[in-house]
């Protein structure tokens, strides 16, 4: 039997997207006031999602114990009251989209997660706009 399991997350951050690479023209045609060169932050809302098959002997799919460490760990200590453009190091080349976000999230995860398991990353910038990312 294969079981999807969640858990939430929250996190606080400012970023600014822009191009070193463009003029502040267009980069303010592109992004406009997420471009704003004194930053903007967002009330992040994570949801991770593990798949896998119930374990016969302890009923779970993952401890949700280790998960909850491993989301600490991974995202909440590290982008938690940051800046992403200057104090998360994988966005100093990576315009810290909310999918460029996601996608750094799973992989952080990814690497502490059985590859038994199937990953799903699901962020809220904010409460209407989400991005989820599978690994594909």
């Amino acid at each position: 039997m294969k079981v999807t399991v969640s858990r939430k997350a929250h996190f606080n951050a400012a970023h600014r997207l822009f191009r070193k690479d463009w003029s502040d023209e267009k980069n303010q045609m592109i992004f406009g006031k997420c471009n704003n060169p004194n930053f903007h932050g967002h009330n992040y809302e994570l949801i991770v999602e593990v798949t896998g098959t119930v374990d016969k002997e302890t009923g779970y799919v993952i401890d949700m114990k280790i998960l909850s460490d491993i989301i600490y760990e991974e995202v909440e200590v590290a982008f938690d009251h940051k800046n992403l453009n200057l104090d998360v190091p994988e966005f100093s080349d990576l315009i810290p989209t909310a999918e460029h976000i996601a996608f750094v999230i799973w992989n952080k995860i990814r690497k502490r997660i059985e590859l038994k398991y199937e990953l799903n990353v699901i962020l809220y910038e904010t409460p209407r706009n989400f991005v989820s990312y599978c690994g594909l």
